[in-house]
């Protein structure tokens, strides 16, 4: 009995050791930021993942270009949700939203357009797609 109690307490001790995902630190053992942090004005939703087959940006910061996508395990109305909410908090204007099977949302700031498309991939997935892209109109 004891022998089985030990054995039991000794597999759950491996198993939660070993479902801890690994961390990734610089040289200096200083976190790295995680890939969207690249694009701070931008918000994206937790526990999103870049898709890198798909991502094609130049630049970074305030100024970047080009299209980023990543999956996120929200469905597609919460995600939209989420967008409708967060991007005027970054002083984007909404220019169009249409809400569908593939939702799509045009915000503009500054000198720029972003262009998000949202795609249910699941009941609690989808995919969302960023375009930026440069503008000569002014939104303020």
């Amino acid at each position: 009995m004891l022998k089985n109690s030990i054995l039991v307490i000794a597999l759950l001790v491996f198993t939660a050791c070993a479902s801890e995902k690994p961390r990734i630190t610089a040289i200096d053992g200083s976190a790295i930021p995680p890939a969207f942090a690249q694009f701070p004005d931008i918000p994206f939703p937790q526990e999103s993942y870049v898709d890198l087959d798909e991502t094609k940006a130049l630049g970074s910061g305030e100024s970047w270009i080009g299209s980023l996508a990543f999956d996120t395990p929200y469905n597609a109305s919460s995600v939209f949700d989420f967008y409708m909410s967060e991007m005027p908090k970054l002083n984007w204007i909404e220019v169009a939203t249409v809400r569908a099977k593939f939702s799509q949302m045009t915000y503009g700031r500054n000198n720029r357009v972003v262009q998000i498309l949202i795609e249910s991939t699941g009941s609690d997935s989808s995919k969302v797609t960023i375009t930026a892209i440069p503008n000569q109109n002014i939104y303020k």
